[in-house]
């Protein structure tokens, strides 16, 4: 695999990550328990969007076939798409999607710290802009997931559900395959795996003052920043995403 190929797959992973999960946090919005959350968490969604275009559009000039960010998020099919499976999982309750939230946010905080430091200028400056925005949002999820888990016993029973639902796509965010090797050698991005006992050390802290439980099991679902599986999940998000993009090609405001 060529150095640019591995760049484009691995700024295909960045921004089909934040698009994802950005998509499913707006679904939040007019529905959230209280006001200020559902401002806090379409905030939290156009953070994680504006991101997108800046890793998407970067992934389009790293591809040099003339696709925009746009062209990259709206017309590509299910196949393409390189989000972990953590990303695309349904919002469930309110309890479920801050879970989520915490631990896609904890594991990309640890990586965009890395990539601050990358051989490639442009990825650390990216990375440089997103971590402000995203020390943030560690910190808002984190407190919630502890609120919420060491709060009344049903908010409790809840978030314990959550972490032992989600607990299983953790794993993906920090397998190496040929893709990060090529980018670490290079320098542009470490291994995901060297990231794993920081992202540990810092949930299980988390989770003590939660007084929450994290499942004894290592297994990890994988498949989805690869391209190889994805769950039904993500297609009906797509659907609901690109469809008018689909119906009225070339279509702008």
């Amino acid at each position: 695999m060529t150095r640019d190929a591995a760049l484009f797959e691995f700024l295909c992973r960045m921004g089909d990550n934040t698009l994802v999960l950005g998509h499913r946090v707006s679904e939040w919005c007019g529905h959230a328990p209280v006001l200020e959350e559902d401002i806090a968490l379409a905030n939290t969604a156009l953070d994680l969007i504006g991101q997108t275009q800046m890793w998407l559009g970067l992934a389009g000039e790293v591809e040099g076939q003339g696709r925009s960010a746009d062209d990259l998020a709206m017309l590509r099919d299910v196949w393409d798409f390189r989000n972990v499976l953590l990303a695309e999982q349904p919002n469930g309750d309110f309890g479920q999607t801050m879970m989520r939230q915490y631990l896609f946010d904890q594991a990309h905080l640890l990586l965009l710290k890395a990539l601050m430091f990358s051989s490639d200028d442009r990825v650390a400056g990216i990375a440089a802009k997103a971590v402000k925005e995203v020390t943030y949002h560690v910190e808002r999820s984190g407190d919630t997931v502890i609120g919420l888990g060491d709060g009344t016993s049903e908010s409790h029973r809840r978030m314990q559900a959550a972490l032992d639902l989600l607990w299983p796509y953790v794993g993906e965010m920090f397998t190496d395959d040929a893709v990060s090797e090529v980018l670490a050698e290079a320098g542009i991005a470490p291994q995901p795996s060297s990231l794993r006992d920081a992202f540990d050390d810092a949930v299980r802290e988390v989770m003590a003052e939660a007084t929450l439980v994290i499942p004894d099991s290592r297994f990890a679902h994988s498949g989805g920043k690869t391209g190889v599986r994805h769950t039904e999940h993500l297609g009906h998000l797509l659907t609901q995403m690109q469809w008018l993009q689909r119906a009225y090609p070339g279509a702008t405001w």
